[in-house]
C-alpha cells in the first residue's frame, strides 16, 4: 500500500521583503540553519530553515495575515534554555496547558505567527 510516509516541511506566510527579519528571529534566536532555496523558487523571495528533522519555509504575502490557531509544533531538547534565550531576545513565551508526557509553550515570529515549542519530558 502507498501511503504519506511524513512530513517534508512547514510554510509559513511573512510580509514580502522581510527576509532579514526572518533570519533574524529563525538563525539567530532559534538557531536553525538557513538552507539555499533552488534557483527556481529563489526569485519569489521567502527563505527556508532546518534543524533536526524540522524544516520550515517563510513566503512572502502581499496581503499577509499571521497564524495564530493555525502553526508548526517543533521539539526542543531543552525547553527552560531556549525560553531563556528566548527572553533575552525579547521574545515572549506563553507557556502551555498540560499535556501528557510534554512540557509546553507558545511564541510568536516576528510577523505574529504561532510556534509551539514542545519538550519530551
Amino acid at each position: 500500500m502507498t501511503g504519506i510516509v511524513g512530513l517534508d516541511h512547514v510554510q509559513l506566510a511573512m510580509p514580502r521583503g522581510e527576509e532579514e527579519r526572518a533570519r533574524a528571529f529563525y538563525a539567530e534566536v532559534l538557531t536553525l540553519t538557513e538552507v539555499p532555496k533552488p534557483a527556481d523558487l529563489a526569485k519569489r523571495g521567502g527563505c527556508w530553515f532546518e534543524g533536526g528533522t524540522a524544516h520550515i519555509h517563510l513566503g512572502g504575502e502581499d496581503d499577509f495575515r499571521p497564524a495564530r490557531k493555525a502553526h508548526p509544533a517543533l521539539l526542543v531538547d531543552d525547553l527552560d534554555a531556549l525560553v531563556a534565550r528566548l527572553e533575552a531576545a525579547g521574545v515572549a513565551f506563553t507557556p502551555g496547558k498540560p499535556l501528557d508526557g510534554y512540557r509546553r509553550g507558545d511564541i510568536a515570529d516576528p510577523f505574529g505567527n504561532r510556534i509551539e515549542l514542545m519538550e519530551r519530558v
